[in-house]
């Protein structure tokens, strides 16, 4: 996906029970996987009036929402229902993990419809963004 900010809005949904450690691990963990996945995301690097470099951040706001698990399952369904949309979902299951190896031998043989969402990413059109998620709270 090529991301326009004067088109698409990109949000965090993060699990109204998680704990705020596990809640930042969560973002941060999908706002890299993102920012991997999407192109224009991320703008150019800065520099200050005396020469510092402050390299490139994210080319509109993002804001981390709250949810129930549940309505995270239904977003992250809905999302895969609309190929305009780009959804990174993120699992209890990866926080339980040591290693991306650990990751991976496990999340295969894990029936999708168990394991359990704690955060989700979604990037698309502003208008079917904010009519999925206008009505959650903001993380505070």
């Amino acid at each position: 996906m090529r991301f326009d900010a004067s088109s698409h809005r990109c949000i965090i949904v993060i699990d109204q029970h998680l704990s705020p450690g596990l809640a930042m691990n969560a973002a941060s963990v999908i706002g890299i996987s993102l920012g991997r996945l999407t192109d224009n995301l991320v703008g150019h690097d800065l520099h200050s009036l005396d020469g510092v470099v402050y390299p490139g951040v994210i080319t509109a706001p993002l804001p981390v929402l709250l949810a129930s698990g549940a309505y995270l399952r239904q977003l992250h369904q809905q999302s895969s229902e609309d190929a305009a949309l780009l959804a990174m979902p993120f699992s209890a299951l990866a926080q339980s993990c040591k290693t991306y190896d650990e990751y991976g031998e496990r999340i295969s043989t894990a029936p999708s419809d168990q394991i359990e969402l704690v955060a989700l990413g979604l990037m698309g059109p502003k208008k079917t963004i904010t009519r999925l998620s206008g009505n959650l709270k903001l993380y505070r």
